[in-house]
């Protein structure tokens, strides 16, 4: 079930927005953001439509709507689902006008809600993949940017056809930047939790930030730190951190079978109690 806000009202479906010469089609002018209602329940939605407005102008785009008027219809949006839907929330500004540089005044937003129960948390394959993320001074990393997706997507077909669900990708000099599609976490031997640092070549997220906070609130330091491919070969526990299922254990690197570990269930456990108090 799919509910769109578009030009001022609702309609169910797949909702047509964008003309043939809108900038946003051919040139890639388009930002969105991801958030959560789960039974009700809207975990950081507030910092996840900054996010969205900020995004916009980092592409030379204007949202049309503040915070607090897309908090509304974000809350006018999942009346309309059952009270116990699990939902992804995703707003979308894009460039209308314009021939090369889009015209901030005109434009164009989208808010569409639709069924997204949460995964179960059982865990993913995933291989290192030969794709690197982009420096900051050659793509718009700074933003959640809709042009820097076709790469994650070529990380994973390109995991999928070697047999695993997802791919780690690096930065331009080599280092661990992420999973194709969320943010990476592991364990060292020496039980010390661990992330790659926020470099500028991947969006640092907002889940991301959560469970490091909740970690560090249950007593449990989380380093920020460079991380070479070869320390994911020895990690005693990895698993990732994003909108849309929160926390997931990658059960198989390559051809190490991992566990569902302590940490990644205990992040799991903290972010649904965070959750349950929001």
């Amino acid at each position: 079930m799919y509910r769109s806000y578009f030009k001022g009202q609702w309609s169910e479906g797949n909702t047509p927005l964008f003309g043939a010469m809108d900038n946003a089609v051919w040139l890639g002018s388009s930002v969105f953001d991801g958030a959560r209602s789960i039974r009700g329940l809207t975990p950081d939605l507030r910092l996840h439509l900054a996010r969205v407005i900020q995004s916009a102008q980092r592409l030379g785009l204007q949202c049309p709507y503040n915070v607090d008027e897309l908090e509304a219809l974000c809350r006018e949006g999942i009346a309309l689902f059952p009270a116990d839907a699990e939902l992804y929330i995703r707003p979308l500004v894009f460039g209308t006008d314009g021939l090369l540089i889009p015209e901030p005044s005109t434009t164009g937003f989208a808010l569409t809600l639709f069924d997204a129960p949460m995964p179960a948390f059982t865990g993913f394959s995933a291989c290192l993949s030969s794709l690197r993320r982009p420096d900051p001074s050659m793509a718009p990393t700074d933003a959640k940017a809709s042009c820097l997706y076709p790469n994650s997507t070529r990380a994973l077909r390109e995991a999928k056809e070697r047999g695993f669900d997802n791919g780690v990708v690096c930065d331009v000099h080599g280092n661990v930047a992420e999973f194709a599609t969320a943010n990476l976490f592991f364990v060292t031997a020496d039980d010390e939790i661990v992330t790659p640092v926020a470099n500028g070549s991947f969006l640092s997220g907002i889940t991301r930030a959560r469970v490091i906070g909740l970690l560090k609130e249950d007593g449990k330091q989380v380093l920020e730190r460079t991380v070479k491919p070869e320390e994911l070969l020895a990690a005693k526990e990895i698993f990732n951190t994003g909108n849309f299922a929160k926390v997931t254990p990658c059960t198989r690197y390559e051809n190490r079978e991992l566990p569902i570990g302590i940490v990644a269930t205990r992040a799991r456990d903290l972010y649904l109690q965070f959750m349950q108090n929001t």
